[in-house]
């Protein structure tokens, strides 16, 4: 993924699939990515089965995955998410 997260990106994002994903217990879940927040609402989770991001205060974040591979096809995620939504 690139150095810099677009903020506004995520923030767009996490809200989508807020708005049109399958709430669970464990998050909401759109196109193969879950999202939720912790107990405060100030850090933003979004993940699938191999990428793990967390987004929270200051637009601090932290990317979690193995390949490179992965977190490309991540980011493809949320952007097709984006653009469908």
């Amino acid at each position: 993924m690139k150095n810099e997260v677009d903020s506004h990106f995520i923030l767009k994002v996490f809200e989508k699939i807020r708005q049109h994903g399958e709430q669970r217990e464990d998050g909401y879940h759109l196109g193969g990515v879950k999202a939720f927040t912790d107990f405060d609402g100030y850090t933003v989770y979004m993940e699938d089965a191999l990428v793990k991001l967390r987004f929270g205060f200051h637009n601090q974040y932290h990317f979690d995955y193995e390949q490179t591979e992965h977190a490309e096809a991540f980011e493809r995620k949320l952007k097709a998410i984006d653009a469908d939504y």
